[in-house]
């Protein structure tokens, strides 16, 4: 059986919980911050989880996370 490759851009941006859920950051938190309230930066710069309709994509792509 050949061995399974990690996808190198997802290993960047997701990292696996010890419940196995994937954690990840949130978009529209690199620039423009000005126009958005206190408020809504502080909770872009929290992170989230992958939802349960990606699960299995992105645990497709971390075989071995």
């Amino acid at each position: 059986m050949p061995k399974l490759k990690t996808h190198k851009g997802a290993a960047k941006r997701f990292k696996k919980t010890a419940s196995g859920k994937f954690t990840r950051g949130k978009a529209y938190a690199r620039h423009l911050f000005a126009g958005k309230s206190n408020a809504n930066k502080r909770r872009l710069g929290e992170g989230g989880m992958v939802s349960s309709a990606n699960h299995q994509a992105v645990s497709d792509m971390l075989p071995y996370a």
